[in-house]
């Protein structure tokens, strides 16, 4: 099979063929259909401080994807050959305490798939019994294999109860992009998206938001102040990470508001908790990764119900073996999400 792999601890990739993946007494084997690039890959091919901490080379990487189960191994009794399928990536433990109480997505011991071992970059893939969902067959694979990136978007808009509430969508990347979708089918009345990027916001536009805000010409919480009468917004949904969008998220967010913070930044940051937390009387939510499974258990219920459409937010289709254009795409800013056909 086809596959990419990081062979070496530096900058790049190699497409290379491999035999096909073994598979134990617990395992499923599933023929990949389509997969999706993250921005996780990006860092990995790029080799940058994390991923020269985290990945051990030699890697298949990739962790978003659909595809068809091949083979189970013996103790397999929830998935067949032939079933149509999806998984979640993040393996845990299941012994530890958060595992143990409910948590199983902030496992303390967790593994990825495409970044502590195989992944799905590649014609087949083998996992744990316990991380394979069955999909149904109503469900394009365009969207089958945006499912781990559409639950994080999920996960976050579902925790801030956005039903009836302004919503702030700070960065416009495919999470964020999907959050504008997703807010709008739970019910938010307004939805306020930011970006640098204008290709972004125009993808926001298409993706259902109530406007679009270039975070370099507007004063985003002075701008929302004023539209929604000094209150502020309800929820500020932060995806970009940038240390100047989650101050300005703080600004914009309604006393007795809910902040959910998913982007990742790169070093600490400096924030007035006094005025924009504590005398807010702020809810504040990090957010990691999808609910196992109640997370894909709604998304897939959004999507069967046609609430939630995110047709406009996938831009781009590459073979496996175009995968050197198709992340140069991604690192340019000039996508939304993009697939990739082993």
């Amino acid at each position: 099979m086809k596959a990419i792999q990081k062979t070496k601890p530096e900058s790049g990739f190699k497409v290379a063929e491999l035999e096909r993946p073994n598979y134990g007494p617990d395992d499923v084997l599933i023929k990949v259909r389509l997969a999706a690039i993250c921005g996780t890959d990006l860092h990995i091919t790029q080799w940058d401080e994390w991923s020269a901490s985290r990945i051990h080379p030699p890697l298949i990487y990739g962790h978003e994807f659909c595809g068809d189960v091949e083979a189970v191994g013996h103790q397999v009794t929830h998935v067949k050959p032939g079933d149509y399928v999806s998984a979640e990536m993040h393996i845990p433990c299941e012994t530890c305490y958060q595992c143990m109480t409910g948590k199983r997505h902030i496992c303390q011991n967790v593994k990825i798939a495409g970044i502590d071992m195989d992944g799905c970059y590649a014609g087949y893939v083998v996992l744990p019994k316990n991380q394979v969902i069955k999909l149904p067959e109503s469900l394009p694979p365009e969207y089958g294999a945006c499912l781990d990136s559409l639950g994080n978007a999920v996960h976050a808009v579902s925790k801030g109860n956005v039903s009836g509430k302004s919503v702030l969508i700070n960065g416009c990347g495919p999470v964020g992009l999907f959050s504008i979708a997703v807010a709008k089918a739970l019910g938010a009345t307004r939805i306020f998206a930011s970006d640098m990027s204008e290709y972004r916001l125009n993808l926001a536009r298409e993706a259902g938001c109530t406007e679009a805000l270039k975070a370099d010409k507007v004063n985003i919480p002075e701008y929302l102040h004023e539209v929604t009468q000094s209150r502020g917004v309800d929820v500020v949904l932060e995806m970009s990470g940038s240390p100047a969008g989650i101050r300005s998220g703080f600004k914009a967010l309604a006393i007795g508001g809910t902040m959910i913070l998913f982007g990742i930044p790169k070093s600490t940051i400096e924030l007035d908790i006094t005025t924009d937390i504590i005398f807010k009387e702020a809810t504040v939510l990090g957010i990691n990764g999808r609910e196992i499974f109640q997370t894909w258990f709604l998304m897939l219920e959004l999507l069967e119900s046609g609430r939630l459409d995110i047709q406009k937010i996938i831009t781009h289709r590459f073979p496996l073996d175009a995968f050197g254009e198709a992340i140069e795409l991604v690192r340019s800013g000039q996508s939304g999400k993009v697939l990739l056909e082993p």
